[in-house]
């Protein structure tokens, strides 16, 4: 494998980076390389040398809902947080796939326009709310998606349109296409700028209220199971404070498991497999996880 730090000098290419300190768990074992590109030509130049030279290829945002094994991750990690530019035309926010998507929200906010409210305090990046259809307070990503612009295996920049993403529940058509999302297109609409910030006060109280902010986390770890809540379940299991190493369901939200101190990711996923097992066997429930879980045993 040739040194992709030397093969690009003026990029910021990190060998053998953990990647713990990058992600919301704060677990993760090292990457063989974590590159932090700053442009669609980065990118571009990046991903043809790792495939040149058959190394795969990972893409992170904010890593927020994400757990990465102790193992780490083969080959190379793209981080894409400096491609984070924001810009407004008319009633079409653009947001780099860097871009948080709670900074993208207060852009749309300071020009009075409406629709994002719900993802005010959705801790990723606009990429990962794309890729995974990210949602919170009845809206989701796909209500305000025009187009994005995807980097596709062949090399080419394409541009998908709302109905090409097939948006579902967590789910983006960019999953299956092995794309790498580089910027996406808000279509909102005019709005009062005070009532566009009470509400984004409103939801990130709420969020505040319930959920548990001050710990590390990977957010919500179970997708929702047809006519129940995960976080109900989870609590009715009687399964809140249940704790393996440094990982525990949190005793404020039991959709939640948070890192109370030196967790692993070994221990997330035993917490995360003991509530499977306890959620099926005590309501015969099966909770499937909306975290990401990567990278090597």
């Amino acid at each position: 494998m040739a040194d992709l730090t030397e093969q690009f000098p003026t990029m910021t290419i990190k060998a053998h980076d953990r990647l713990d300190q990058y992600t919301y768990t704060k677990t993760g074992g090292a990457a063989d390389w974590v590159a932090f590109p700053k442009s669609v030509a980065e990118v571009q130049q990046l991903v043809q040398a790792a495939r040149e030279q058959s190394i795969p290829v990972t893409v992170l945002g904010n890593a927020s809902n994400l757990i990465v094994k102790e193992g780490g991750i083969a080959g190379l990690v793209l981080i894409l947080t400096a491609m984070n530019e924001i810009s407004v035309h008319d009633q079409v926010v653009t947001a780099q796939a860097g871009a948080s998507y709670i900074e993208t929200t207060k852009v749309a906010r300071d020009h009075s326009l409406t629709g994002l409210e719900f993802a005010a305090g959705i801790p990723g990046s606009v990429g990962g709310a794309v890729f995974m259809n990210a949602g919170a307070y009845g809206g989701e990503t796909k209500d305000v998606i025009a187009n994005v612009t995807v980097f596709m295996p062949d090399g080419a920049i394409k541009t998908l349109t709302h109905d090409e993403l097939a948006f579902g529940y967590r789910y983006s058509k960019v999953q299956d296409l092995d794309a790498i999302v580089l910027a996406a297109d808000f279509a909102l609409q005019s709005g009062d700028q005070a009532a566009i910030t009470a509400m984004m006060d409103d939801l990130n109280q709420r969020r505040a209220d319930k959920q548990p902010l001050e710990l590390p986390s990977c957010g919500s770890v179970f997708k929702r199971p047809v006519g129940y809540f995960a976080g109900k379940l989870i609590h009715d299991a009687g399964l809140q404070g249940y704790t393996v190493g440094g990982a525990q369901v949190s005793q404020k939200h039991a959709g939640f498991i948070v890192n109370i101190g030196g967790a692993t990711a070994s221990d997330y996923l035993a917490v995360i497999h003991h509530v499977q097992a306890e959620v099926k066997r005590q309501f015969n429930v099966t909770l499937e996880t909306e975290v990401r879980i990567i990278g090597r045993d």
